[in-house]
């Protein structure tokens, strides 16, 4: 059982010949007759990849590269031997502020950067605690201590005027950066 059926082409319409399961198509510049296989009536897919690569670091070839253990961990692990980066209830339903808190979470994070730059050794948990925000971060020891004093004093006032909650710091110091290396990639 045949028949001619006309579809468009981005050139122009191309008559195409439906043998049972299969296409017969004439490619209307080169004339040339080609057979695909078509399917009526079936929903097109692939298999699901099985491979997720996604949040997982790439060898180097000289293996030169140190990651944290944190880093280390792959995304599945999150929650079981790794943190969240903030910690709040604004997802939760019936909950406000949800966009907000992100916001104010990547404000606090961007500004403790600027704050001390080239001192944080770890990435910056933000925690929110009611209403008091708790932020955490590991630093590395190339400060003085009294620059550290007034850093962090001077950080805990102005994000409680801006955010307009009390904001505490929780920082704990290394010797070296090198101290939270884990391993190389």
């Amino acid at each position: 059982m045949s028949e001619i059926v006309t579809r468009k082409c981005e050139i122009t319409y191309v008559p195409i010949q439906l043998v049972g399961s299969r296409c017969i198509t004439t490619c209307p510049v080169r004339g040339i007759s080609t057979s695909l296989a078509c399917y009526k009536r079936s929903l097109g897919g692939s298999e699901p990849l099985r491979n997720v690569r996604a949040g997982v670091y790439k060898t180097t070839r000289r293996g030169d590269v140190w990651i944290t253990y944190e880093e280390a961990q792959p995304p599945p692990k999150i929650g079981v031997t790794k943190a969240w980066k903030s910690w709040n209830s604004s997802s939760l339903e019936g909950e406000g502020r949800a966009p907000e808190t992100v916001v104010d979470d990547n404000f606090i994070r961007e500004f403790m950067k600027g704050t001390f730059p080239g001192v944080l050794a770890s990435d910056v948990i933000v925690k929110r605690r009611h209403n008091i925000v708790l932020i955490s971060c590991i630093m590395s020891c190339v400060l003085r201590p009294m620059k550290y004093y007034f850093l962090v004093g001077y950080t805990e006032e102005l994000l409680s005027c801006l955010l307009k909650c009390p904001v505490k710091l929780e920082i704990q110091t290394v010797g070296s950066v090198y101290d939270l290396k884990f391993r190389t990639i």
